[in-house]
C-alpha cells in the first residue's frame, strides 16, 4: 500500500520499466550524479519541487533530454541561452510550465518565494556559474 510523501524531500526516479523508486533529497545529489556514483539513473527521467526566493547561483543544462519545468506556486522568470541569445520565459500562474531542450542553459530569477516542479533527465546534468 502507498503512503503519503513530499516531492519537496524526495526525488522519484521514474525508470524506462515503468518502475519508480524514492531517492532521499540530499545536498550532495548533484555532485554525486555528475560524478558518476548513480549510474542506475543514466536511463528515465527524475521529478522533484524545490522552493526558492532568490536567483539561481548556477545555470544547467542536460544533454541526455528535454526538462519540464512547471511552476507550483510564486512567479519566476527562467532564463534560457541557445546559441549565444537569452531568451526571458515568464511563468507567473501555478500550472503554467515551459519545455527547456536538450542541451539548453538555463537559470531561474525571482523574488518571492517560489515552487517548481522539474521532472529531468536523469543522468548527465551540466552547471556553470552565474556571473553578474
Amino acid at each position: 500500500m502507498s503512503s503519503v510523501k513530499d516531492i519537496s524531500s524526495t526525488y522519484l526516479h521514474f525508470q524506462d520499466s515503468g518502475r519508480v523508486d524514492a531517492i532521499p533529497v540530499s545536498a550532495s545529489f548533484w555532485a554525486e550524479v555528475m560524478a558518476g556514483r548513480h549510474p542506475q539513473l543514466n536511463q528515465g527521467r527524475l521529478m522533484t519541487a524545490f522552493t526558492f526566493s532568490e536567483p539561481w547561483a548556477t545555470w544547467e543544462r542536460h544533454p541526455a533530454g528535454e526538462e519540464l519545468v512547471m511552476l507550483l506556486s510564486g512567479a519566476v522568470t527562467l532564463l534560457l541561452e541557445e546559441s549565444g541569445q537569452e531568451q526571458a520565459v515568464q511563468l507567473n500562474s501555478p500550472g503554467s510550465y515551459v519545455v527547456v531542450p536538450r542541451n539548453v542553459w538555463h537559470t531561474a530569477r525571482t523574488a518571492a518565494p517560489t515552487t517548481m516542479l522539474f521532472m529531468t533527465p536523469g543522468a548527465g546534468t551540466e552547471h556553470r556559474p552565474v556571473v553578474a
